[in-house]
């Protein structure tokens, strides 16, 4: 069966906000705020996807996290499956299709398209001089 926690679209959302200011770290409490995230269980997350390679993490007074590598190579696949493990591997007949169908589109979705997707749903970046 196809079983997604709270954990990875917290994490999708944790990830797109980085994708924001590439290279800037940014503390888990500042993500946490922006993206009204109990901050205790965003650190949770937060560390299993540094553990999984996906944010390397600065310490000290300008620390925070950053993404490791770009948010065009990161998927929702490889979120999703961090957190949550193998999606959909035991199903039959309709099923396996729905969980194949499923892996496909979070395969081929990254977190670069969920920043453009939350763009364009927002009219992009303000600017105000």
């Amino acid at each position: 069966m196809i079983s997604i926690t709270t954990k990875s679209p917290y994490a999708v959302a944790a990830l797109t906000e980085l994708a924001r200011a590439p290279g800037q770290p940014i503390p888990v409490g500042e993500i946490a705020r922006r993206r009204e995230i109990p901050a205790q269980f965003l650190e949770q997350i937060v560390a299993t996807l540094r553990r999984g390679g996906l944010l390397c993490s600065q310490r000290g007074v300008k620390g925070g996290y950053t993404l490791a590598r770009a948010a065009d190579q990161i998927t929702v696949l490889e979120i999703v499956e961090l957190l949550d493990g193998p999606l959909a591997s035991d199903g039959d007949g309709v099923f396996a299709d729905s969980a194949a169908a499923a892996r496909a589109v979070l395969a081929a979705t990254t977190v670069a398209d969920c920043l453009a997707r939350e763009q364009q749903a927002t009219g992009g970046p303000m600017y105000y001089i």
